[in-house]
């Protein structure tokens, strides 16, 4: 039972878990604005405003900083993944939506007497940020990294 309670209380988890939860809600919420419509895939989906990766390993940073020190090497192992991760959202996953979103386009704009393609089996357009998304996400994970305490 302790180890539960530990678990659940354990402040550089909850905030990396908090800002994870709140980004992805915040997706849903901004996705219906801009397109005047509910998508609970959001939710679970990755891409959007904001990046729900960013604010996970920032918040992460910034408790490891905030607990362990910034000269500690958990903070530099923590800041460097969170690097890595924002890098490639911005970089190889923005890509590989690019990439998707051509590619379903000539994949369904097909000639007429080709067999007929299903839905279902288009490429995942969502996938990585724009460096907007990826600031957002920073912006978020820092938030709530600061505004959880340290000692839950």
């Amino acid at each position: 039972m302790t180890e539960f309670v530990d678990l659940f209380s354990n402040y550089i988890l909850l905030s990396a878990l908090a800002a994870w939860l709140l980004a992805q809600v915040l997706k849903v919420v901004f996705y219906g604005i801009k397109n005047r419509t509910i998508n609970l895939e959001r939710l679970i989906g990755a891409g959007g405003m904001p990046s729900s990766h960013t604010a996970t390993v920032v918040a992460l940073t910034v408790a490891v900083g905030r607990l362990e020190g910034l000269g500690s090497p958990l903070f530099a192992i923590a800041f460097i993944l969170a690097c890595v991760v924002m890098y490639d959202a911005t970089g190889v996953r923005r890509a590989a939506g690019e990439q998707a979103k051509v590619l379903n386009k000539l994949v369904f704009e097909h000639k007429k007497d080709d067999p007929p393609i299903d839905a279902e089996k288009a490429l995942k357009e969502f996938l990585g940020h724009t460096p907007l998304e990826v600031f957002g996400g920073a912006i978020l994970g820092i938030i709530v990294a600061f505004l959880l305490p340290m000692s839950i």
